[in-house]
């Protein structure tokens, strides 16, 4: 519910391009705006260089529809800016619009979807569904993109190793946040930095501290309070300070550390964390060294926690050769779980966070490395890769007549006519083609032979004999109405 409030107030019916309410115009003096129209929606090519795409932005379509209205202020402003010989009986048109009219069918929110296959068709009076191109480019092309991007991610990462979004800070606004936020969940990443993300759309939310938390302490005395109640109720709270500093001179005889070497500001930093959140305790450990100093004073810390019957979560690393480190690390853990007999360390988990790319994160596969979640931001969120998926909205019929762009480039022409698009699948069910015919043809038939062209391609025709058919596209906006029964896949 809270994803839903004033979503006019994101995808306003003014977000749009001039040059759309110019054509409404046109069709209006003309007679033609209510005229029965086609577009569809597609991209040309599978983004990254790869193979497919997963569909996303259907939520914010939809919301956008269902409230497409023109305000009072709307229309003056609109009166404002087009040419002034513009009919003002047009103005009272635009203020009467809604979407009442129009119908969406689409490809469910989260389907794998694969180049210049009709993912939208939105059909309506003419003047209308021209007016909504913009909004719905706008609100598809990167929520795709994004969403696409972070599958990506999980392909190369694995099944296993959580991932954690955090690209709110190089974010292109707050808007382009929260879209990545919630897109990226949807293309499988299973945690967001993002409150707000995790506020409207009920994503888990994750985050303990930063460097300046740790670095902003120089000193055990700033550690307040000095003491914590163990979790087994004893009503004496015990002096936390002496019993970490006790554990880090058992920790440092087991590994042979120099305790010079460690820095008591970041020891401080850890106590005064562990003291406020004694059940959440994941600290970041690489904001002076990690073998000279974070990882013993994380070890001092969290056996201190156990033995008053908490549980640390692990540890954080954000710098340097993450897979090494946390090799080293997990090696710490184990030792201290044997040596002192703590079993709690055999759980601890081990973050990984130093500019993620896709390709980083491919090579931690082929590297060994005990790293259990992966903190992804810059490369996630701002497509580096690519920067757009390059969707396009073209009409494919008006009166039910097939329309068609030819375009000086081949590769801009488009395919007239209203279509149905099919999912086909082979015995073992899976999916082996997406066929688009024209909307009055038969639909595929199981086992049934069927000839089709290759899209995009001067190749001859193919014969295929699918063991399945499903239609990809459903009816998920009639009537100014919401078909909630249809929106994921």
């Amino acid at each position: 519910q809270a994803a839903e409030r004033e979503p006019s107030a994101r995808a306003p019916p003014l977000l749009t391009d001039l040059y759309q309410f110019t054509m409404a115009y046109a069709y209006w003096r003309a007679g033609r705006h209510q005229e029965p129209a086609v577009f569809e929606l597609f991209f040309r090519d599978n983004p990254f260089g790869g193979g497919f795409s997963l569909f996303a932005g259907l939520h914010d379509c939809l919301l956008f529809l269902r409230s497409f209205r023109f305000t009072d202020e709307d229309v003056e402003f609109l009166r404002s800016v087009l040419p002034p010989a513009t009919d003002p009986a047009f103005f009272q048109f635009l203020r009467g619009l809604d979407c009442s009219g129009v119908t969406l069918r689409s490809v469910p929110e989260g389907t794998v979807v694969f180049a210049r296959v009709p993912l939208m068709e939105v059909a309506g009076p003419l003047a209308v569904v021209q007016l909504l191109e913009t909004s719905l480019l706008c609100l598809v092309n990167y929520a795709s993109l994004v969403c696409s991007n972070a599958a990506r991610f999980r392909l190369a990462a694995g099944p296993r190793r959580k991932l954690l979004e955090m690209g709110l800070r190089r974010a292109q606004g707050p808007d382009g946040g929260l879209t990545a936020s919630r897109y990226t969940h949807i293309g499988g990443f299973d945690l967001t930095s993002n409150v707000q993300a995790g506020f409207l759309f009920g994503i888990p939310v994750a985050g303990t501290m930063a460097h300046s938390y740790v670095t902003s302490f120089t000193s055990l005395e700033e550690v307040w309070p000095q003491t914590l109640v163990a979790v087994s109720g004893d009503p004496d709270p015990v002096d936390i300070i002496s019993l970490t500093k006790g554990w880090l001179s058992r920790v440092c005889e087991l590994l042979g550390a120099e305790p010079g070497k460690i820095r008591e500001g970041e020891l401080a930093a850890f106590l005064s964390y562990a003291i406020s959140y004694p059940q959440n305790f994941l600290p970041v450990i690489d904001s002076y060294s990690v073998g000279c100093s974070g990882l013993l004073n994380f070890c001092a810390v969290a056996l201190a926690l156990c033995e008053l019957g908490y549980r640390p979560v692990g540890v954080r690393l954000d710098s340097g050769d993450l897979c090494r480190q946390s090799v080293d690390v997990r090696r710490v853990f184990r030792l201290c779980s044997e040596h002192f007999s703590i079993s709690a360390f055999d759980s601890l988990i081990i973050v990984g966070t130093n500019n993620i790319s896709e390709q980083s994160m491919a090579e931690l596969n082929k590297k060994e490395n005990q790293i259990d979640v992966v903190g992804v931001g810059t490369h996630l969120v701002t497509c580096t890769k690519q920067p757009s998926l390059g969707c396009v909205y073209k009409l494919v019929e008006v009166r039910g007549r097939p329309r068609m762009k030819i375009s000086e480039d081949p590769q801009k022409s488009t395919v007239p006519g209203r279509k149905s698009v099919y999912r086909l699948l082979d015995a073992d069910g899976h999916p082996f083609l997406d066929l688009a015919c024209l909307a009055v043809e038969s639909p595929p038939e199981a086992g049934v032979s069927l000839r089709c062209f290759p899209l995009g391609c001067d190749d001859s025709p193919v014969s295929v004999t699918p063991a399945q058919a499903t239609c990809l596209r459903q009816d998920v906006f009639t009537k100014g109405q919401v078909r909630r029964d249809r929106l994921t896949t």
